[in-house]
């Protein structure tokens, strides 16, 4: 280089990855003595789509802040900007002559993969070095399902990548603003909270749960309300990427190993079923890495043209404002509706609901759970709404009865109660069948005005028996049995049980923590 020339600048692109810890691209990027361009693009594409809602934004726009104030400390500010990335790039690259782009491989929508291809070809038209690295436990061009989980635990067992010391600053370049959270482009105002973000947060809630409230991990981790604290609740951290999947599962490590006689009675087994979910988790999103065209295609193509003619929208605006007259559903739902996190167990209870019961098309219902999701992770939601739906191929069809889960989870009615204020005054477990009270037992008093619970809009066990007849009609069908091993091939979990040597049930994990 000619003395006083200074070097092109690299861009590290922050996508679903927003900390500086155990981010390989930063590190990298850091070590090759050339200016770096920090940069979030904030895509209104992307916003317009159906499964993005302002809930994400809030989240994210509290890491982005945190991953600010932390490049800050390293000498070169985030750069934000607006746009198409394809354009976004160009733009850099006519400013200042991007030498080399740095990411983590993103496994997310079909949009986001279009558009990376996008960026990718812009790249190669510019003559700018691409440069991606692994998420943690997910392979991609995965040949053989059968070595994942090896590569997976060989991934999350490596080193953490530090932090680095310093970047040199990149002159000149400078972005926007962040928009505020309240921006019309983020989508309709949601009401309810929506979970603190950012790295210190995510590294508090990970400290707390470890530490303290992983002790009624197992005992809390189906019942809606306990489970709020007593679950980990950094499945929104892990998903835009505050904490790596390494950092989390070398955490766990290091506190099991640290377990006095003592804390092993308390913690042991919690924290051990916690460490599978991880597991899991990687298994999941793997399913999408390896086929993206789950967003949008049932694993098992015989289960096509299913439900797409059944739909009804009256069904689906009932479930999805909670007023479906099943008192469980609709105080999940509520819930769900005002913070945006509830359990796992519940979560596969609306999907099951929605899929049998109401026949709804898991393909309407999807986007509109990923919208009230906070912790919105792609392949683990369409992965799961499938499997919640009976259209893989290769799991057991689990038809949830809403009654049994609100005895089991809710028995005394305090959970429905308290968003269902219109059965308040139905005392213990009636609450879960109130047409079988006196009609009168319908009606609710609050400030003067009269409000009124709908009567079931389904009849539970007729509707639970319709759909499992016709899902049992495909899995007869020759069309079924002629894919069945090709998607047990890709996507089955090799895990098997010692005495049945059968394929272990993947658990019910929509997002799971």
């Amino acid at each position: 280089m000619a003395e006083g020339r200074t070097a092109a600048p690299h861009i590290v692109w922050f996508k679903r990855d927003l900390r500086r810890h155990d981010h390989a691209p930063l590190w990298h990027a850091s070590q090759q003595s050339a200016p770096i361009i920090p940069l979030y693009i904030v895509e209104p594409n992307y916003w317009k789509q159906p499964f993005a809602s302002r809930r994400h934004w809030r989240f994210i726009h509290d890491c982005l802040t945190d991953l600010n104030q932390g490049l800050l400390q390293l000498g070169q500010p985030l750069v934000v900007r607006v746009g198409e990335a394809s354009n976004v790039i160009q733009e850099l690259h006519n400013q200042c002559g991007v030498a080399k782009l740095w990411a983590h491989e993103e496994t997310a929508d079909l949009w986001t993969f279009e558009r990376d291809k996008a960026v990718w070809k812009t790249c190669a038209n510019l003559g700018i070095q691409v440069q991606e690295f692994p998420t943690n436990g997910v392979v991609r061009g995965l040949k053989s399902r059968d070595n994942w989980s090896v590569i997976r635990n060989q991934r999350v067992s490596a080193t953490v990548f530090p932090k680095p010391n310093k970047l040199i600053p990149a002159t000149n370049v400078e972005g926007v603003t962040l928009p505020s959270k309240n921006k019309p482009m983020f989508g309709a105002q949601l009401p309810g909270t929506t979970q603190k973000g950012g790295r210190h947060r995510a590294v508090e809630d990970l400290q707390s749960f470890l530490e303290e409230r992983s002790s009624n991990y197992l005992r809390h981790i189906s019942a809606p309300g306990a489970s709020e604290f007593s679950c980990s609740r950094l499945s929104a951290h892990l998903a835009f990427g505050a904490l790596s999947t390494r950092e989390v599962v070398q955490a766990l490590d290091r506190r099991r190993k640290q377990l006095s006689p003592i804390d092993k009675s308390k913690f042991e087994r919690n924290l051990s079923a916690f460490g599978s979910r991880l597991a899991w988790r990687c298994h999941f999103i793997q399913k999408l890495e390896d086929q993206p065209s789950i967003e949008t295609n049932c694993m098992h193509p015989a289960f096509e043209g299913l439900r797409e003619k059944e739909h009804r929208e009256d069904y689906f605006e009932a479930w999805k404002t909670g007023k479906t007259g099943i008192p469980f559903v609709d105080a999940c739902m509520r819930n769900l509706i005002s913070t945006g996190w509830i359990t796992f167990r519940m979560r596969a209870m609306l999907v099951s609901f929605a899929s049998y019961q109401l026949w709804l098309d898991w393909r309407k219902t999807a986007p509109y759970l990923a919208g009230l999701f906070t912790d919105y992770e792609p392949g683990i939601h369409y992965s799961q709404f499938q499997m919640q739906s009976g259209v893989t191929g290769i799991n057991a069809i689990r038809v949830y009865n809403p009654i049994k889960q609100g005895l089991d989870q809710d028995p005394n009615g305090i959970f429905v109660r308290k968003w269902v204020p219109e059965l308040r005054h139905i005392m213990g477990e009636a609450i879960h069948q109130p047409w079988l009270q006196e009609q009168t037992l319908f009606r609710a008093t609050s400030d003067q005005n009269e409000a009124i619970y709908p009567a079931p809009i389904v009849d539970l066990t007729l509707s639970a028996k319709a759909a499992k007849d016709k899902l049992a009609a495909v899995r007869k069908s020759d069309a079924f049995f002629m894919n069945k091993n090709a998607v047990y091939i890709r996507h089955g979990s090799r895990k098997r049980t010692a005495k049945s040597k059968s394929q272990k049930p993947a658990p019910d994990q929509l997002n799971l923590f």
